[in-house]
């Protein structure tokens, strides 16, 4: 859309979902209302001019906390004033502009864009700059971007806030290149300028970039402030640089709550989640408050480490800062909940939700899905849709991954096919490979290796991973042989894949072939990630690996192990009786009350050995298990497991 003319801007009416139909905006509107300058000026020469006193009273509008009622009765004010004849000048229509662009009311600001006009400050640089802000924030980028073409003349404040209206945008790489526009002018940048070029260059990942602005800090004697600093930390984090971004945060002679956020988000958008958890509570010593903002990677740093004690305390702090558990963080709280195993809390925060989106319905689906519950899963599937929500792509790798767990072939086949035929999405590999896995699990594997040679690109070693640990499940030595090969051709290193073919050859009593593998493996120098499970005892996250010595409480654990063994016999000559998962157990069982529930996050796949010992233990210690391992979460109590085989 183009800058309207003063008669176009006239054919506007205001939006009622902007502004009342109570407010002045209809006078306002009307082109007789639009005096001249020469007729305010004859008129009314006495009276005081508009100017800074009124300006000053309308910024102190901008802290109303109702964003539309502030626009309404500033708007009114200038209204009135401009009845009585009083005069405005170029301080007046900033402040104003700025109302009506937090306020989205973008109709009413094309009419006061018209009034500038009438009366001769549209050329003042100010006021130009205030309606580039409106007309970005309002999502009309071809106006902001007609308008500042237009300018006879810019200042830095019109180079920065078309940067940063750009970016804000979603339009980073425009902001990129306004601002190497302006470094042709010769142009000297400030460190407002830094910081809305380094946001750009975090949202399309460009750190080489940022790199250079970083060191422009310097070159241009720019004083490194709260600001600028705040700036680098979450360029190198969204980068996926995040020593450079923790070195930036250190250094900083002055945080403030954004720092913090930005620090701590970073850590666990790359991964850290221990180190996210571990600022926070240094944030907490520092006497430094945490906002929403704050706790919404604190909470999804939990759900990944089933840190669920200290993801219960950040639910109580929202409650206390009355923080609303709606929108993002309603989201991760259902997250959280439901990846460390508490599924009927997390339904009970999604039930509680005001406004639920696609993202609220996925996370519902998916957790539930990782539980077993595919029943359930389903049919909130169908309350979405009913509700008017339009599922995503991540929507039906949840209903695919529920249809796989519950061994629901068909109903996921036919969900697979409403993909591209109902809904008009692509499929991606993701989902092709939740098929794959749905007729692998259902023992359905020349389904799956048809199904494999049909899909229109090319399969993973994900996808080739699936059939294989399938072939393990049923024996079936030729297809497993087949996946092997393509698993290799895409991933020589991925040792998953032998250590399944070794396991496979040994339960079909190939223990030649077996070895064989196991002698190429250490050819290729192909090493097995090692296994590694963590259990939160009061708020602190313990970690244990296969054989694990390590821990100040390794004699009492392992004298626990032993327990294990003579209780249960049958698990005596297990080479998996000291795996990672069962060390954590015994830790549990020793550390906690009786009867007091234990979760286990496990970062591999369940072995069966582990998977029959754990039943056994669930029965011997009355003791309900949660674990989460790297496909879904199996609960176990009394000796039975929730996944009824199917993991």
């Amino acid at each position: 859309m183009h800058p309207v003319s003063e008669a176009e801007a006239m054919a506007f009416a205001p939006s009622s979902a902007s502004l009342s139909s109570a407010s002045p905006l209809p006078f306002l509107l009307r082109s007789d209302s639009i005096a001249s300058t020469d007729e305010i000026k004859q008129g009314h020469a006495p009276t005081a001019s508009l100017g800074v006193n009124h300006a000053r009273s309308l910024l102190a509008r901008l802290r109303a906390g109702n964003k539309d009622l502030a626009a309404s009765t500033s708007i009114a004010s200038y209204s009135d004033s401009l009845k009585r004849g009083t005069f405005p000048d170029n301080f007046t229509f900033p402040p104003l502009l700025k109302l009506l662009a937090d306020a989205h009311a973008f109709r009413a600001g094309v009419a006061l864009h018209a009034h500038t006009a009438k009366m001769g400050f549209d050329a003042d640089v100010y006021v130009r700059n205030s309606l580039i802000r409106l007309y970005f924030v309002c999502g009309e980028i071809g106006c902001a971007k007609k308008l500042f073409d237009g300018f006879p003349e810019r200042d830095l404040v019109s180079w920065t806030t078309m940067i940063s209206g750009f970016t804000k945008a979603g339009h980073p790489k425009d902001a990129v290149k306004v601002f190497f526009e302006m470094v042709d002018e010769n142009l000297r940048v400030d460190g407002m300028t830094i910081v809305a070029v380094l946001s750009a260059c975090a949202e399309i990942g460009d750190l080489e970039l940022g790199r250079k602005l970083r060191r422009c800090v310097d070159a241009f004697h720019l004083d490194a402030d709260v600001f600028i600093d705040n700036a680098l930390v979450d360029m190198y984090s969204k980068c996926g640089d995040i020593d450079s971004a923790r070195e930036v945060f250190d250094k900083m002679p002055l945080r403030n709550v954004v720092s913090w956020n930005s620090m701590i988000a970073g850590l666990a958008n790359n991964g850290e989640f221990e180190m996210a958890l571990v600022l926070f509570r240094q944030m907490q010593c520092d006497d430094v408050q945490p906002d929403g903002f704050t706790l919404v990677p604190v909470l999804n740093s939990c759900a990944s480490l089933g840190a669920l004690e200290l993801g219960r305390w950040v639910h109580a702090c929202l409650s206390r800062k009355g923080i609303e558990a709606d929108g993002i963080v309603g989201n991760a709280l259902v997250d959280m909940y439901a990846k460390c195993g508490m599924i009927g809390p997390a339904m009970e925060v999604f039930s509680s939700m005001f406004h639920r989106d696609v993202y609220t319905f996925t996370s519902m689906i998916v957790g539930l899905a990782m539980h077993g519950r595919g029943d359930e899963s389903l049919t909130l599937f169908d309350d979405m849709l009913r509700a008017g929500v339009r599922p995503n792509e991540v929507t039906f790798i949840g209903i695919l991954s529920a249809c796989s767990h519950a061994g629901f072939v068909e109903i996921g086949l036919r969900h697979f096919r409403s993909i591209t035929a109902t809904y008009n999405l692509t499929a991606k590999i993701e989902h092709y490979g939740c098929v794959v896995d749905m007729f692998a699990r259902a023992g359905m594997l020349d389904e799956a290796q048809e199904f494999i040679s049909s899909m229109p690109i090319e399969p993973d070693e994900f996808i080739w991973g699936s059939l294989l640990g399938a072939c393990k499940n049923y024996s079936e030595v030729d297809i497993g042989e087949t996946a092997l090969e393509r698993i290799v051709e895409l991933d020589p290193d991925e040792e998953g894949a032998y250590i399944l073919m070794s396991n496979l050859y040994a339960s079909s009593n190939r223990r030649k072939d077996g070895y064989q593998i196991r002698k190429t493996m250490r050819k290729n120098k192909v090493r097995k990630t090692p296994g590694c499970s963590l259990i939160e005892v009061d708020g602190i996250i313990h970690e244990f690996q296969k054989g694990d010595k390590l821990h100040p409480q390794a004699q009492q654990i392992y004298a626990m192990v032993d327990e294990f063994i003579h209780l249960h016999r049958t698990l005596s000559h297990e080479k998996s009786c000291h795996h990672s998962e069962r060390l954590a157990i015994a830790f549990g069982l020793i550390s906690t009350k009786p009867s007091t529930l234990l979760r286990i996050v496990k970062n591999l796949r369940v072995c069966k050995y582990c998977h029959i010992a754990i039943e056994s233990i669930s029965r011997l210690y009355n003791r309900e298990i949660i674990v989460r391992d790297r496909y879904r979460f199996h609960h176990f109590k009394n000796g039975a497991c929730s996944c009824n085989g199917f993991w």
